[in-house]
């Protein structure tokens, strides 16, 4: 982020109503802030401009302030905050009021910035991640197969081979009983018992 205004400033104490030089930097997101000196390690406040700032005086505009010593009127600047707050600041010269007053209302207009952070030069800035287009998930295939429609003969199974195709083979012994059962021969009751009647018979 680089610095849009930077410079020496006049600024005159709330309370006191006495002029302080301070250092004052207009970054390209619409911050100003200021400083006590050059090095910028102690802050006295800022303002960003798109959203706190109002309106802005400059020369015979201004209210209730009188320049420092040998400074015109036309050197002065004022800041109206949306919170009731004024800053009133004398440039060092009228051109530098002119600039500083041109700087400040593009930098109130510009609201492409407005809501991002002031950031340091040093500050990386992570890109965003590259827009993407959402697929909808697949369906799941579910294989199997459909139920036989031909007829079978009694006594057989169906064997389905790799390819789908169904077969019917024979039963060794047929059951129509519970798949889950092991099948029986089927057998005549009383054939049986004529057969041990007959072999005892024998051995007698």
């Amino acid at each position: 982020m680089a610095f849009v205004k930077s410079g020496w400033l006049l600024r005159q104490s709330t309370i006191l109503k006495r002029w302080k030089k301070n250092w004052f930097d207009l970054w390209s997101d619409g911050h100003l802030i200021y400083y006590d000196d050059q090095t910028r390690q102690s802050i006295e406040d800022k303002v960003h401009m798109p959203v706190d700032c109002i309106n802005i005086r400059t020369g015979h505009e201004c209210r209730d302030i009188q320049p420092p010593d040998g400074k015109p009127k036309d050197c002065l600047l004022q800041i109206v905050c949306r919170d009731g707050k004024t800053i009133s600041l004398c440039a060092e010269s009228t051109d530098d009021c002119l600039a500083w007053k041109f700087a400040l209302q593009d930098s109130r207009t510009n609201t492409a910035y407005v809501g991002s952070p002031v950031l340091s030069e040093e500050t990386v800035v992570a890109a965003s991640p590259p827009p993407y287009t959402a697929y909808a998930a697949p369906t799941p295939e579910v294989y199997g197969y459909g139920p036989y429609g031909g007829a079978y003969p009694a006594g057989t199974q169906v064997v389905y081979a790799a390819n789908g195709q169904a077969y019917a083979v024979p039963y060794q012994y047929p059951y129509a009983g519970n798949s889950h059962q092991s099948p029986m021969p089927s057998f005549s009751f009383s054939g049986m018992c004529i057969r041990i009647f007959i072999s005892q018979f024998k051995v007698k």
